[in-house]
């Protein structure tokens, strides 16, 4: 695995060596824009509004333009000279208990591996983390923009996750249903019901992409020039509740109906051997101990004689 950040953790006066690796991936097939007609590719050209003429990477800055219309060009060289305490540092400002993090507020996770050298303080922090049940509020600059970022423990590694600034949360305010919405205690029962029932056996790791996994085949089709796979429709969800109570016992039941239909069939029993079958097996031993006989007889007679 790659790294793509190398700095240190800060934490109090003890600095601990670390790297970020990105820990998720996501998975898919790239689409690109062509032309219908042939399959050529579209390019996107870089074009100045002014000038029209295309411009070159290295002629592109980035800008700001006012209400006014007034254009501030800010090259990369501005940029880095702007000050950023938390560069190469992950910087701990405080712990806080993992329930007190909304996680609507928390943005990329990286695993953060440690140098060989810091081994001991990263496993002093882990385990202190561990004990206490804490996260950790940590400042990050990534890509040259500052974030908020939680630190907490996953399995045996530390993970950290970039957070969004209070501010960049927007308002859910209006959103709610009105106050005078009155749930029965019967339809909370039921609801708890189906709850408890759509959580039996559920395995998360056996959750697949199903429009990715259409999509390769869609693709692989058109590729090889064979007849498009059917796919299956996907039932639409009713877009009004009649009756509450009757929608959550249809859910319930066709829950019931489904693990019935997937679960596995069971083995019959193997067949024993009849006892009869057995016995007829070892017969032909009988027989051969009958030809041994006469032997014995015509020995008798010899020493008669």
């Amino acid at each position: 695995m790659r790294s793509m950040w190398k700095g240190a953790i800060g934490f109090g006066l003890v600095s601990i060596p670390v790297k970020l690796y990105a820990a998720t991936e996501e998975h898919g097939v790239s689409l690109h824009q062509v032309h219908a007609v042939d399959g050529g590719r579209i390019r996107m050209k870089r074009t100045c509004e002014k000038c029209g003429k295309e411009a070159a990477y290295a002629e592109i800055a980035k800008g700001y333009e006012d209400d006014a219309g007034r254009t501030a060009i800010l090259t990369d060289a501005d940029l880095a000279q702007l000050p950023l305490p938390s560069k190469k540092l992950i910087d701990v400002l405080a712990f806080v208990d993992e329930g007190d993090i909304d996680p609507l507020s928390l943005s990329r996770a990286y695993y953060v591996g440690a140098e060989a050298a810091a081994a001991k303080p990263y496993v002093l922090l882990r385990e202190a983390l561990l004990k206490s049940g804490k996260s950790a509020v940590t400042k990050i600059a990534l890509r040259t923009r500052e974030s908020l970022a939680l630190l907490r423990v996953h399995d045996d590694v530390l993970v950290l996750h970039t957070m969004y600034w209070p501010d960049e949360i927007r308002s859910a305010s209006g959103l709610a249903p009105s106050d005078n919405v009155t749930v029965r205690p019967q339809e909370l029962k039921m609801a708890e019901s189906l709850m408890e029932t759509l959580s039996e056996d559920f395995d998360l790791t056996a959750l697949h992409d199903e429009y990715q996994h259409a999509l390769d085949e869609l693709v692989a089709a058109r590729l090889e020039g064979e007849p498009v796979p059917e796919v299956a429709e996907t039932a639409a969800a009713p877009d009004n509740v009649i009756d509450l109570m009757a929608a959550l016992q249809a859910s319930i039941d066709a829950r019931a109906d489904e693990k019935k239909s997937t679960a596995p069939a069971k083995k019959a029993p193997a067949k024993k051997t009849p006892a009869k079958k057995a016995a007829a097996k070892k017969a032909p031993a009988k027989k051969t101990a009958d030809k041994k006989a006469p032997a014995k007889k015509t020995a008798a007679r010899k020493k008669a004689g």
